[in-house]
């Protein structure tokens, strides 16, 4: 694992080492969420827009020095909080790492787990955006 992802690994892990119930868990995942929340998102367009989300989830892809950043927007704050786990852990790296390094931390804090079958589906959803956005950089365009 590229060291970067194992420092954002830890620091998710450290930010849920306080749950042991997966209501604690439910309780920082609404936090992430709300303390993301992005008023300013100018992005709530069907181009955006992650299919087979729970809620309306919009993810913002921007290239800067070969480097992936994402932001999020949703109502919804589980869903919100959810996508911002993601973008913590994949914005920042390039392509090449989006593509090869899954989001393990999420099975090892048992979040997988814990979620809805639709909720599961969404987070899915978003991870595999940021795949297909790390593509795109990867593939000529012609």
């Amino acid at each position: 694992m590229k060291a970067s992802l194992e420092i954002k690994k830890n620091e998710i892990v450290t930010y849920f080492e306080s749950c042991s119930l997966p209501e604690q868990t439910y309780n920082k995942i609404i936090e992430i969420g709300q303390a993301k929340r992005n008023s300013n998102f100018n992005h709530k367009d069907d181009a955006y827009l992650v299919p087979g989300c729970q809620s309306q989830l919009w993810l913002h892809t921007k290239l800067k020095n070969e480097k992936l950043f994402f932001e999020t927007h949703s109502d919804a704050l589980i869903s919100m909080g959810l996508a911002q786990l993601l973008v913590w852990y994949f914005s920042g790296e390039d392509a090449e790492t989006i593509l090869k390094s899954p989001p393990t931390f999420l099975d090892e804090l048992g979040i997988s787990n814990s979620l809805t079958p639709s909720r599961a589906n969404g987070l899915y959803n978003i991870h595999l955006r940021m795949k297909q956005e790390a593509l795109k950089t990867l593939i000529p365009s012609t």
